[in-house]
């Protein structure tokens, strides 16, 4: 079964009591037994299993090419179900540039419970290498990387992972399923915040993983189970939605994403444009490889004055595009991660990634192209 299709019918089934084309929302918290202990279709208590979480759980399975899929309340709830897995003097390599939220669970949390994390841009396979030691036990990246759109090659790491036993998790948020699948590349866990693109409509906040093994996968249901990071029915409904036109909105942002990002590359006010589909994107090549012939709605820009000032007035002056935290819906939006997304991140560890005050990063929706790009134009004049 191609993409597609496999949005639209991968791991559903009609509701087998009425025929119910879409699966109902199941708005309910236990479930009657048969007996004590007897369960009906498997199904006890809605923090264990809810039968609309379960569709979008095998959706999310399907559409990843993994052996299980969890949803849960937000994407760091489904983040923090992994690190569930370390325990003291554990250590984690991580992508130098990530999430804000992300950065801010490994540093301010899990660091503190003894955990070391050591931050590296994978691009470089020998320093990555170097960091490995008999405590290292996971490695987690994000590609594109999120806001410099950094490229990691999935395989390569997932080669090196493999051989020395330890767990690769990839954050496939920016790309998404329909660009690029990093389980087939050998990833072993991935997560999304489908709160973003999966869900698509900027209406839910949800995480999900997707596990290769049946048997890991079994242990994190657990975690979650016994954690309580699970995501509601009418949420898990809404999501489940949104991946039904996954691929056309997937194909739509990515067009005008690199509609955008060519009119930034020639734009005299803009310094340097961040966006792998661009020919002189560092990485890609990389992203030629590994993700499907197009690549995403994000779209990252600097000002050749270097002035934050600048950022801040260009984004204030947007009319189409909306100034707010979040990506991946159908609306566009604009955002200035030292300031929003990435606030979490000391300054002096920013600057050092490449964030820089003048950074702007953009969601480009599925609108017209050219209402974008205008209304780029006039924020800039």
């Amino acid at each position: 079964m191609k993409f597609n299709t496999k949005a639209i019918h991968g791991g559903q089934h009609h509701e087998e009591h009425t025929g119910a084309v879409m699966p109902p929302v199941f708005q309910t918290s236990t479930f009657a037994q048969k007996s004590p202990g007897v369960l009906i279709n498997g199904y006890e208590y809605s923090r264990g299993a809810n039968p609309t979480r379960t569709a979008l759980e095998n959706a999310l399975a399907s559409i990843e090419n993994g052996a299980r899929g969890l949803a849960f309340s937000s994407g760091l709830a489904a983040t923090d179900c992994v690190m569930k897995l370390l325990k003291p003097n554990d250590e984690v390599i991580a992508m130098d540039d990530l999430y804000g939220g992300t950065y801010r669970m490994f540093t301010r949390i899990y660091q503190d419970m003894g955990i070391k994390f050591h931050f590296v841009d994978m691009n470089d396979l020998d320093k990555f290498q170097s960091l490995i030691n008999e405590n290292t036990k996971l490695v987690w990246v994000e590609t594109p990387t999120n806001p410099l759109m950094k490229v990691v090659d999935i395989a390569a790491i997932a080669k090196i992972t493999k051989a020395k036993n330890i767990l690769f998790a990839v954050d496939n948020t920016f790309a998404t399923p329909y660009l690029q699948r990093p389980i087939d590349l050998g990833a072993d866990i991935v997560m999304h915040s489908a709160t973003k693109y999966l869900g698509g409509h900027s209406d839910v906040i949800a995480g999900a993983l997707i596990i290769k093994d049946a048997e890991l996968g079994d242990k994190m249901h657990f975690l979650q189970f016994a954690t309580g990071a699970t995501l509601g029915p009418q949420d898990s409904y809404l999501v489940l939605r949104g991946i039904k036109t996954l691929h056309l909105r997937v194909q739509r942002h990515s067009e005008n994403g690199q509609k955008v990002a060519e009119y930034l590359a020639k734009h005299p006010k803009v310094a340097k444009v961040y966006y792998p589909g661009l020919e002189n994107h560092p990485n890609h090549d990389i992203a030629k490889k590994q993700m499907s012939g197009q690549f995403g709605g994000m779209v990252s820009f600097t000002f050749k004055s270097g002035a934050k000032a600048d950022a801040i007035k260009f984004l204030e002056d947007l009319k189409v595009f909306t100034l707010a935290e979040s990506l991946g819906g159908v609306e566009s939006l604009a955002n200035h991660p030292a300031l929003m997304t990435h606030a979490s991140i000391p300054e002096p560890k920013r600057k050092e990634i490449g964030i820089t005050d003048d950074l702007v990063r953009l969601s480009v929706g599925i609108e017209d192209a050219d209402d974008l790009i205008n209304d780029i134009e006039q924020a800039f004049s």
